[in-house]
């Protein structure tokens, strides 16, 4: 069956070029951007009774942009002055650069990680007398503490924000030939609002293994699938599926 419409469930690209408009523009496809779960910041008030007090830590892991946003803001609500002296560990060259929306960079102590968390193990193997704070959603991923309790370090989690699922409801009525999910709880997010959701001719797209077993524990038919070797993105995945539906178009 041709593919004429996507619904992808997370916020539309800000920039320009984004190859999901490229895909838009060459195969003529309607894609619309929803996202199914969103962030939700935890109170200072929450944070405290979790016993995390800033002042016992002298360094700061950072997985994401959200838990740059969430750490300065708690530390806002909280009138905590951020001292200079603070250790960012950035999992990321995009998070670091992101914490640029903060402080100046030039004038603190940021180490930076290629990719993964694990990828951090020998900047923070270097430091391991300090005390880290690991400000993160209250889903955190399994490679975190694997990694810090390997270490050996003093490290404390703290749950800054959460994932929660997105009301859905003026999407009942709404039908869309490929839906492609990013996460478990965007899975869990579709059910949630929508406990009677039949696939039927509904093409699934999914990315990652996690999402993955997510859709195949609720029954659903995984159509498109990344990444792989030959489809490392998204978008890819969806370009190499809608060129083989709808040839002859």
């Amino acid at each position: 069956m041709k593919v004429k419409t996507i619904l992808v469930s997370q916020p539309e690209p800000k920039v320009e070029n984004s190859p999901y408009f490229e895909l838009q523009l060459k195969h003529k496809v309607k894609i619309d951007f929803r996202p199914f779960i969103h962030v939700e910041g935890v109170s200072a008030k929450e944070i405290r009774l979790q016993k995390i007090d800033l002042n016992n830590y002298t360094a700061i892991i950072l997985t994401s942009r959200n838990a740059v946003d969430h750490f300065f803001r708690v530390a806002d609500e909280m009138r905590f002055k951020v001292p200079e002296g603070l250790k960012y560990f950035c999992q990321s060259e995009a998070i670091a650069f992101y914490l640029q929306k903060y402080v100046v960079y030039r004038k603190r102590k940021i180490y930076v990680g290629p990719k993964d968390f694990a990828d951090l193990s020998p900047l923070i193997k270097k430091y391991k007398d300090e005390k880290f704070l690991l400000p993160a959603s209250d889903q955190l991923n399994a490679d975190a503490p694997i990694t810090l309790n390997a270490l050996k370090v003093d490290w404390t989690p703290a749950t800054f924000y959460k994932t929660v699922m997105s009301d859905l409801s003026d999407l009942a009525d709404v039908y869309y030939d490929v839906l492609a999910f990013f996460s478990p709880t965007g899975i869990k997010s579709l059910y949630k609002n929508f406990p009677d959701f039949e696939q039927n001719n509904t093409r699934i797209a999914v990315f990652g293994s996690t999402t993955q077993k997510e859709a195949l524990d609720h029954g659903l038919r995984i159509d498109i699938l990344a990444p792989t070797p030959e489809t490392p993105s998204m978008t890819m995945a969806l370009e190499r599926y809608i060129t083989e539906a709808n040839k002859g178009k």
